[in-house]
């Protein structure tokens, strides 16, 4: 039921030069050096604000003198420190604006700020698209450039337009190949099969194969997001290592099924990102209130890759595990067949409430069982049992 091939795109995503300066600038990009960015006529020098310092604050600035850099952030930023945007804005920085100040603009609660915003631009704006994906702050500085650079200052070009990051993820997921496979037992009844998959830039997400689904039929998958402090550390401040422990025995219940394991960390912001917000909910934030703080969307998951792999494995009809309504459209839109949807409801408690609570409110999820717990146990308060589902959901 499997096939193994990668639809031979291989050979054909980076035969593109857009697709090899997209991803080397995503490599430069996650190891905080510039990148030009060239499109509709402008060519800008930009810099993520990750871990910026002094010393890489000067050099960029020596960079692009006389020019001096602004800084961009993403239009919910914006917001988030008082400025009225709906899109990208760009803040000019005068000299004496240091490294720690530039950081705050970018990610603190309430920074100190007297700046005046302009519309970045499609460019720079294309600049924050491809900073998201690389998972660091979205936020850039940039400067217009004609200069030429040479030697160890040789940054790379991404021409961009305003379907490049689009075409660069279709790409990447269209890449996706087999890497390996084994039989993993997990305990003495439930054995497994993990089939590892790689894409063109390296991603390694895995498909357990839980017992022996029929494909005949329409088989139990969970797209399971990695989370490694909730999967590998047990923390109580959500309830991803839970839902995977459920849904491991929901499957073997069935006879079989699928857990596609995605690094998606932090609903697609990545660990240290996710760790940024955990700190902005621990000032009142809840979880969607603090991504859209960062300058991230609520939720910067695309279900490509998951698509990919189910097609890969020979599964076109799912029953999902899921309780996010945005799963379920995003695999439907793309030609899997939902025959029908699994609850995966697991225990609240007084450290992941408002988490849950968020999601049900907020985003959408149908966590009937956190409305009810709700109900019935007063503002931390009650007995941690009294807020557990009462039901296998």
């Amino acid at each position: 039921m499997r096939s193994h091939s990668g639809g031979g795109a291989g050979s054909i995503l980076f035969g593109a030069r857009e697709q090899v300066g997209v991803g080397r600038g995503l490599a430069e990009f996650r190891a905080g050096r510039p990148v030009v960015v060239v499109g509709g006529g402008e060519t800008l020098l930009c810099l993520p604000v990750e871990g910026l310092d002094e010393e890489r604050l000067g050099a960029f600035r020596a960079l692009c003198a006389p020019v001096s850099p602004r800084l961009v952030l993403t239009g919910l930023r914006a917001r988030a420190i008082g400025l009225d945007a709906n899109e990208p804005v760009a803040l000019e920085l005068i000299p004496d604006v240091g490294a720690a100040q530039i950081l705050a603009l970018a990610a603190d609660v309430a920074p100190d700020h007297t700046f005046v915003p302009e519309p970045a631009g499609k460019v720079a704006s294309a600049a924050i698209d491809l900073v998201k994906l690389a998972q660091v702050l979205p936020a850039v500085l940039v400067a217009e450039t004609n200069a030429t650079f040479a030697g160890e200052l040789d940054p790379p070009v991404v021409t961009v337009d305003a379907d490049t990051v689009s075409r660069f993820r279709a790409d990447t997921m269209r890449s996706l190949t087999i890497a390996g496979e084994a039989r993993v037992p997990l305990s003495a009844s439930m054995h497994t099969r993990f089939v590892v998959f790689r894409d063109a830039l390296g991603n390694d997400p895995a498909a357990v194969i839980v017992g022996t689904p029929d494909f005949s039929k329409p088989v139990p998958v969970r797209i399971h997001s990695a989370c490694l402090t909730g999967d590998v550390f047990g923390s109580r401040r959500c309830d991803c290592g839970d839902q995977l422990k459920l849904a491991l025995v929901r499957l073997q219940e069935a006879g079989g099924g699928i857990i596609l394991y995605l690094p998606q960390e932090g609903r697609g912001v990545g660990l240290a990102n996710k760790m940024r917000t955990y700190k902005l909910q621990d000032t009142g934030l809840d979880t969607v209130d603090a991504n859209t703080t960062l300058g991230f969307d609520d939720d910067e998951r695309d279900y490509g890759v998951a698509v990919r792999m189910l097609q890969m494995l020979g599964c076109t009809r799912v029953v999902l595990l899921t309780n996010n309504p945005a799963k379920l459209d995003g695999l439907a839109k793309a030609g899997i067949e939902i025959a029908d949807r699994m609850p995966i409801e697991t225990p609240v408690n007084a450290d992941n409430r408002r988490y849950l609570t968020a999601k049900a409110a907020r985003a959408g999820h149908q966590l009937h069982h956190v409305i009810g717990a709700l109900a019935e146990t007063p503002e931390g308060g009650g007995e941690e049992a009294r807020l557990a589902p009462s039901g296998p959901g």
